[in-house]
C-alpha cells in the first residue's frame, strides 16, 4: 500500500466518520431542517425558497463551523474557493505537510417524489482545462494534479409535500409553526470518480454528470467504480474528442463508455450500467 493511498484512506474515513453526526446538526426530531428561514432586526421571519441553489448555499453556511472544527482536529487548515466559480469548494491542506490536499465539493440534491430511490442528480466538477492540464490554475484553487483525492460531501433530502407560502411574513412567536422547505437528509462522502455517470452534467456546459440512484450513490458504485479512476480520468479528458469511422463511413464522435472501453480494447463487463427507473410510480405524494 502506498503512502499516498494510505493518507486518502485516512482522510476518507476521518471525513466519513465526520459526516455521519451531521444529520442531528441540521435535523430536529422529526427529520425538519432547522432552518425556518431569514430574519430581520424586527423578528420578522421571511420563509426559504425551494430554489436548490439557495437552499445549497444555506446548508453551506449551516455546516461550515463544524467543517471548522472537523479540519482543526485531523491537522488540516480550509482553503475556500477564491471565486465563485472555482473547482473545489473546499480545499484541505495539511497543517504540516502542505503537499498534502484534498478537494472536497459539496453536492446537494432532492429525492424524485415519483421515483424516492433516485435523486436529481448534481455535477462533478469540469471536465474541461484543470481536468486535462493537471497543472493548470484555470478556475480551480490549486492545480488538479496537486490533490491527493478529489470527494464529494453530498446531502440528499426530500423536499416538503406541501408548499410553502414564500410570500407570507411570520412573528418571531410563530417560529415554530413555519413548514420547513425541505426534511429527511442523507450524508454521505464520495471519491467524484466512483459517483460518475459517462454523461455530461448540465446542458452545454462542460461539467461531468453523476449517477442519480441514491444506493448506488451511498455504495460508491457509479459507472467507473469497477474500472478504476484511470479510466474516468481518459474518458472524460477525451469526452467528444476521439471520433471513429462506422461500417456505413459515417463518423461519429465517442461520447458514451462503451464505445469508449471498446475504442482503448478494455473490457466492458467492467462497466456498471447506470440504474434507470422503471416500473410504477411512488403514490408517496
Amino acid at each position: 500500500m502506498s503512502q499516498d493511498f494510505q493518507i486518502k484512506q485516512e482522510f476518507f474515513h476521518a471525513l466519513t466518520q465526520f459526516v455521519s453526526s451531521l444529520d442531528e446538526h441540521v435535523s430536529t426530531d422529526d427529520g425538519q431542517w432547522r432552518i425556518k428561514g431569514f430574519i430581520d432586526v424586527c423578528r420578522n421571519i421571511y420563509t426559504i425558497s425551494s430554489d436548490t441553489k439557495i437552499i445549497s448555499k444555506i446548508l453551506e453556511i449551516h455546516l461550515f463551523p463544524r467543517i471548522l472544527s472537523f479540519a482543526e482536529e485531523t491537522g488540516y487548515r480550509v482553503v475556500l474557493a477564491e471565486h465563485q466559480n472555482y473547482y473545489p469548494d473546499i480545499s484541505f491542506v495539511h497543517a504540516e505537510n502542505t503537499d498534502i490536499k484534498f478537494a472536497v465539493d459539496f453536492k446537494t440534491t432532492y429525492r424524485l417524489p415519483d421515483y424516492p430511490e433516485f435523486c436529481n442528480g448534481f455535477t462533478l466538477g469540469s471536465h474541461g482545462q484543470y481536468l486535462i492540464n493537471r497543472e493548470s490554475s484555470k478556475n480551480i484553487q490549486f492545480p488538479y494534479g496537486q490533490y491527493q483525492g478529489h470527494f464529494c460531501l453530498g446531502i440528499i433530502y426530500s423536499r416538503h409535500i406541501e408548499e410553502v407560502d414564500e410570500t407570507h411574513t411570520y412573528e418571531f412567536e410563530e417560529l415554530h409553526s413555519i413548514s420547513s422547505v425541505i426534511k429527511d437528509f442523507k450524508f454521505f462522502v464520495a471519491e467524484k470518480w466512483r459517483i460518475a455517470s459517462d454523461k455530461s452534467g448540465s446542458g452545454n456546459t462542460a461539467n461531468i454528470g453523476s449517477i442519480n440512484k441514491i444506493a448506488d450513490i451511498i455504495s460508491g458504485r457509479g459507472m467507473f467504480s469497477k474500472l478504476g479512476e484511470e479510466w474516468f480520468d481518459d474518458y472524460w479528458m477525451n469526452y467528444g474528442k476521439i471520433t471513429t469511422t462506422e461500417d456505413s463511413g459515417k463518423t461519429k464522435q465517442i461520447r458514451n463508455l462503451k464505445d469508449f472501453v471498446a475504442y482503448r480494447g478494455g473490457d466492458d463487463r467492467l462497466i456498471v450500467p447506470k440504474a434507470r427507473k422503471t416500473g410504477r410510480r411512488s403514490q408517496n405524494r
